[in-house]
């Protein structure tokens, strides 16, 4: 039978060796976010039926892949048509509050994707942000 001094002393140098090994799996460092603004400024006619009103939205794609980055601009031009005609459809009380807004910006942020996965390019848009909008 092994003296216990031994036992204690074997289970130690396992725990050091565990906890004191140099690690192998680094700490995955994100690249910087990038924003890309999607200028000029959009400006669309709203779906109103009750009078004519209109929607002006400065738009910020954000991401943290370069491929993304250069697809974007290769592709603003679908991008910014697609986002008018998107944009269009709304109505002034669709946007009404903070709720519509939201669900608004997800689904720009959804067409951007789709555009860029139909263009078979890179499409990791982490974001689409409103810098400023006006409803009026």
């Amino acid at each position: 039978m092994a003296d216990p001094d031994y036992r204690a002393a074997g289970g130690g140098g396992a725990a050091a060796f565990f906890l004191l090994r140099p690690s192998h799996a680094e700490p995955k460092v994100l690249p910087p976010a990038q924003y890309i603004a999607l200028e000029p400024a959009f400006i669309v006619n709203l779906a109103d039926t009750d009078g004519v009103r209109y929607l002006q939205a400065d738009v910020q794609l954000q991401t943290r892949d370069p491929d993304t980055v250069a697809a974007i601009g290769l592709h603003t031009p679908i991008i910014r048509n697609r986002l008018l005609l998107l944009f269009g459809q709304q109505t002034s009380q669709q946007l009404t509050g903070r709720t519509g807004k939201e669900r608004l910006q997800a689904q720009a942020l959804a067409e951007v994707r789709a555009v860029l996965k139909a263009q078979h390019a890179a499409n990791k848009v982490d974001a689409l942000l409103f810098t400023s909008v006006v409803i009026q």
